[in-house]
């Protein structure tokens, strides 16, 4: 839900990237994890976008997304995680995930992501090259498809040397770009090949100006470059996108009759994602799920900093928030 706050430009953007640097914080990360408190206050606005805690309180939610028509995404939410022990927690996660899909009753499978930065590549690339290999190789037999999320610039040459190797052996394998990295167009080359659907997305991680570029028409120009440039080699893309001005250029355009779909995040812009649906394009809502969500919540309000009223309307009063009311 968007609020209709008009804010300076500039403003707006010393908001974003103020809420961008209190997410990268480590010690605002300790204090969320180390503090029952501050996750009980926040566990109300947040759960505007964290579909359930626990894999037990999934299914229903799930199935009353998709008796709307919308197709899913599931991650287990979480980043950067270096202790052996809580990485093979989360790949156990996951490996549970898919074995109990049946349980979600879905008219098509659901997707799952997740950063390499959650299970292993934080201790090393075999590690994460394993562990993302176990779960392929389950969501494979549950005709799951994966794609990988991507992640901080100074990752992504260990990212896509996983999903170089990965790729060739494991055909439910996707992988996400981000348009605003200025390498994106060289490392779209590369991918392509292979044929595995590709995720594009602006990118959410605050970057210096010689690595990506800010919000802006630039960046709108170059997303759509992408986009081109993905259909014309026939590879199937999901437009990952919360922004509705560059989704109505893509209408415009005629882009989006060869787009797989658009994928929106669980509780951002409902009614921009309804709108798609009801026009006859394919939609999937991307929902996450889990306890460490302090990171998540931090990038949608960093997304639009007016949300943060939002946020504390919800605060006041809980009820506001309706689960898939707006879908």
């Amino acid at each position: 839900m968007h609020m209709d706050i008009s804010l300076p430009l500039d403003l707006l953007h010393a908001s974003t990237a103020g809420l961008k640097r209190l997410a990268l914080d480590t010690r605002c990360r300790e204090a969320f994890l180390q503090s029952p408190l501050l996750a009980e206050v926040l566990a109300g606005p947040a759960s505007r976008y964290i579909l359930a805690d626990r894999q037990a309180e999934l299914a229903d939610k799930l199935n009353i997304l998709a008796d709307k028509g919308y197709l899913l995404g599931l991650e287990y939410v979480g980043e950067e995680v270096s202790a052996p022990d809580e990485v093979e927690a989360i790949v156990a996660e996951y490996l549970q995930l898919i074995e109990g899909a049946e349980a979600f009753s879905l008219w098509r499978p659901v997707q799952l992501g997740f950063d390499l930065s959650n299970v292993g590549l934080l201790i090393s690339r075999e590690l994460a090259l394993q562990n993302a290999a176990r779960i392929l190789k389950a969501a494979a037999a549950k005709e799951i498809r994966v794609v990988l999320s991507m992640e901080r610039s100074s990752m992504v040459d260990s990212i896509l040397s996983i999903f170089f190797e990965l790729a060739p052996v494991h055909a439910n394998l996707g992988i996400t770009l981000q348009a605003h990295l200025h390498r994106t167009a060289v490392d779209l080359e590369r991918v392509l090949p292979f044929g595995r659907k590709i995720r594009l997305v602006k990118g959410v991680y605050r970057e210096p100006a010689d690595v990506a570029l800010p919000r802006g028409a630039e960046l709108d120009e170059r997303y759509l470059g992408l986009l081109e440039r993905i259909l014309s080699s026939g590879t199937e893309v999901a437009v990952a996108t919360q922004d509705g001005g560059l989704i109505q250029r893509i209408r415009a355009s005629g882009l989006a009759r060869g787009v797989t779909e658009f994928e929106m995040l669980h509780g951002v812009q409902p009614e921009v994602l309804k709108s798609l649906k009801e026009a006859g394009l394919p939609c999937r809502i991307a929902a996450v799920y889990g306890v460490n969500w302090y990171l998540h919540f931090l990038h949608r309000l960093a997304e639009y900093p007016p949300n943060l009223f939002v946020a504390l309307a919800d605060l006041h009063q809980p009820e506001r928030i309706r689960f898939a009311a707006a879908y």
